[in-house]
C-alpha cells in the first residue's frame, strides 16, 4: 500500500478532532482513526502562524514526504490530520520523519520495533 488520498472536507478534519486519537510531539499534532475503506487518507493544516505561504507549502511538503516513507509500516487504513506547529517549518523531513514515527508508534498505529 504505497498511495493515499487526501482529507479535503471540513466535516471530515472536525470529525477526526473530535473522535480521534491524538498525539502531540514538538513539530506536530496528528489525530487518527481508523476507516472503513481500503485506503490510508490524510490531510494536512498549517495556520499562518507558521510564516508566510512558502514556508507554510514547504512545511507541507516536507510533513508529505514524512508520512509517505511512514505509509509502508502502517498496520491497517487510518484516516490521519496531521497539524503543523511552528517548529515544523524549520526542521528537514528526517526529523519530521521521526517525530511523527514516535506519534504513530504512542497512537498504534505503528508496530513499536523495540517490543518485538
Amino acid at each position: 500500500m504505497t498511495e493515499f488520498e487526501s482529507i479535503k472536507l471540513n466535516k471530515e478534519f472536525r470529525f477526526l478532532y473530535g473522535r480521534g486519537i491524538n498525539k502531540i510531539s514538538p513539530s506536530v499534532v496528528v489525530y487518527a482513526k481508523r476507516n472503513n475503506k481500503n485506503i490510508q487518507r490524510l490531510g494536512i493544516t498549517c495556520s499562518k502562524k507558521i510564516g508566510n505561504a512558502v514556508k507554510r507549502n514547504r512545511t507541507k511538503r516536507i510533513i508529505r514526504v514524512a508520512y509517505r516513507n511512514l505509509l509502508e509500516e502502517l498496520n491497517a487504513c487510518y484516516d490521519v490530520v496531521i497539524v503543523a506547529r511552528t517548529r515544523c517549518a524549520y526542521m528537514n523531513s528526517n526529523e519530521v520523519t521521526s517525530d511523527l514515527k514516535k506519534c504513530f508508534i504512542q497512537a498504534g498505529l505503528i508496530e513499536d520495533e523495540k517490543s518485538n
